[in-house]
């Protein structure tokens, strides 16, 4: 019997292969009445969570409210059919939001064009098995990031708190003009927001202290216990609710000392292609145009998304006992960000703080996230109008809340400990992102870079002198460190005290070779022959061997002990080794001295 071909389509369409693909596969034959109760209960859950906050990241977004809405239901059908984690919801966040209002000019057609743009690229990603390249992210530029994000996201609400208006957007404009217009305050709006705060406070932390569930009580003790977690668990629809009555009741009697968020569409939205040209009052903007306006977005957004997304799902894959799949997840973000921009959805990626609450209610499936969805097309479709009255100083106190937690201040600390170079992407990632976000970001990428690749342009190199001059580098040889091994060769050769000299290769800890660093190789030679000095290779690995042997050396010589070389008539005692490339294991290749 042949062995199977992984490229043949009938077994590419085998039921297994539809299965990876389709997740739901796997736990829907399996699905319980037990499973189906939890699920209800978290989607439910979650739902109360999602609206406030949708409505307030819309804001941080520089978009029109509504499209915090438009935003939250399609990763939630999505994500059921095609996720890989049992807790992760999809949706606005904190962090995107903050990239959409830096990337689509507070403009809904940037917004929902810039998500079907970022959708293609993670199908792209998925599809080509390319979640490999989010590891090049490095955790401090991460913890960069996310810290000077909290920072950025705070700050930008507490305009909303004080009800300031005609604040800038960019951080440094934003603190001079807050700080310069203190006085003009409206003391209903500081008073509701503070107000808020306090009790967002208040109840998050009264969740954190929360025991276990009782089992064993009286009914009445269960039932106060699922009291007080419901509330704290919905804390933010019970915070908005609460300052929308409270300001309901002040238009009542005929006066309104709060900023309000103001009519809001009714109704779902247009299902329909994104946008691909905006008319502008004077001109039209073509497609090109517009992709060339968001420039570097197009790489950021899709990125930061998708690290954001399977950061939480592996966090909570590790928590919960499971496992996920990084590509899977790929073509889940794809497919919820291009099929989101067909209802007016900018981009979305997974919620930290939405998932921890969909886990923490015990959802046993994605299924919990139709229930979710389901609720927030509702309330498009239904309580709109219930919105108007919702004080911007709560939402903003919703934000503030969720998003200041992401600041570590501890990383730097641990940091400074653990590895102090590790802090130069960190603090470049956090100072430049108070200028531009994708500065940041970019910056840090790049010092991360650099310093990943240092150690491989200057490998550590032992040098010995005990009668021979013992030059031993510690890793594998690339081409940019061949420069460096030429000066350390040749120097410390010359530089020698005893003379005729020779110089010793010892290939220990080197695996592997390339082109440049063979050509390299072959100019020492050259060099030190000219001045009488000769090179010798000792201990090569078979791969480094056949590479040498195959590029034709001029008097190439190797041996794989000491032993051999004194057979050979080559080490003499009192000789001067200059170079040292490790290698420990006799090589099948190596017989001995070739000349």
């Amino acid at each position: 019997m042949p062995a199977p071909d992984p490229q043949d389509p009938a077994r590419c369409c085998s039921y297994r292969a539809v299965q990876k693909r389709l997740p739901i596969l796997s736990w829907l034959p399996r699905y319980s009445l037990a499973w189906l109760q939890l699920d209800l209960i978290a989607g439910a859950t979650v739902g109360l969570t999602v609206v406030p906050q949708a409505l307030a990241y819309a804001e941080v977004a520089g978009l029109p409210v509504q499209y915090g809405l438009y935003s939250s239901f399609m990763g939630c059908f999505v994500y059921c059919f095609l996720g890989t984690a049992k807790d992760v919801t999809l949706g606005p966040t904190a962090i995107m939001s903050l990239l959409v209002s830096s990337y689509a000019f507070h403009d809904p057609v940037y917004a929902v064009l810039l998500a079907f743009l970022s959708g293609c690229i993670q199908l792209a990603m998925g599809l080509l098995r390319l979640g490999f390249l989010l590891d090049f992210i490095s955790c401090p530029v991460i913890k960069g990031f996310t810290s000077a994000a909290s920072i950025t996201i705070s700050f930008n609400q507490v305009k909303n708190i004080l009800g300031l208006q005609g604040i800038p957007r960019q951080f440094f404009l934003q603190v001079y003009q807050t700080l310069r217009r203190i006085g003009e305050t409206r003391a209903g709006d500081a008073i509701l927001g503070l107000a808020c705060l306090v009790a967002l406070t208040g109840l998050g932390a009264m969740k954190s202290r929360l025991p276990r569930a009782p089992s064993v009580e009286l009914l009445s003790t269960r039932v106060s216990y699922r009291i007080v977690w419901i509330s704290a668990t919905a804390r933010n629809a019970l915070v908005v609710l609460f300052a929308g009555l409270v300001a309901y009741s002040f238009q009542v009697m005929g006066s309104q000392p709060f900023t309000l968020t103001g009519k809001i569409p009714q109704g779902l939205p247009a299902f329909q292609l994104p946008l691909f040209s905006e008319v502008a009052p004077n001109s039209t903007v073509p497609f090109s145009r517009m992709v060339q306006d968001m420039g570097d977005g197009l790489a950021v957004v899709p990125l930061m998304g998708l690290l954001e997304t399977i950061a939480i799902g592996k966090a909570f894959a590790s928590q919960n006992d499971y496992r996920i799949d990084p590509n899977q997840e790929l073509l889940a973000m794809g497919v919820t960000n291009v099929l989101g921009s067909f209802v007016s959805s900018y981009p979305v990626t997974g919620s930290f703080g939405r998932t921890a609450v969909n886990a923490q209610t015990g959802a046993c499936t994605p299924a919990g996230g139709l229930v979710t969805g389901a609720l927030v097309l509702l309330s498009l479709a239904y309580l709109t109008s219930f919105f108007y009255y919702i004080p911007k100083a709560a939402l903003a106190a919703v934000i503030i809340c969720a998003v200041l937690p992401m600041f570590d201040a501890g990383i730097f600390r641990t940091l400074w400990r653990v590895k102090r170079l590790d802090l130069v992407p960190l603090c470049v990632t956090f100072l430049l992102c108070f200028w531009e976000i994708q500065y940041g970001i970019v910056a840090g990428v790049l010092v991360s870079g650099v310093l990943l690749l240092y150690p491989i342009a200057r490998p550590p190199i032992k040098v010995s002198d005990r009668g021979e001059l013992l030059v031993q580098p510690g890793s594998s040889l690339h081409f940019p460190a061949i420069e460096y091994l030429r000066d350390t060769v040749c120097g410390r050769a010359l530089a020698a005290a005893s003379s005729p000299c020779s110089v010793i290769l010892d290939c220990r800890h080197v695996s592997s070779i390339d082109y440049t660093v063979v050509v390299g190789l072959a100019d020492v030679l050259r060099e030190l022959r000219k001045r009488g000095l000769s090179l010798t290779f000792r201990g090569l690995q078979d791969d480094v061997l056949q590479a040498l042997l195959s590029a034709g050396l001029e008097e190439f010589q190797h041996f794989t002990s000491w032993q051999e070389a004194e057979q050979c008539g080559e080490a003499e005692p009192g000789s001067s080794w200059a170079l040292l490339f490790p290698c420990a294991e006799r090589s099948p290749l190596a017989t001995g001295c070739i000349q």
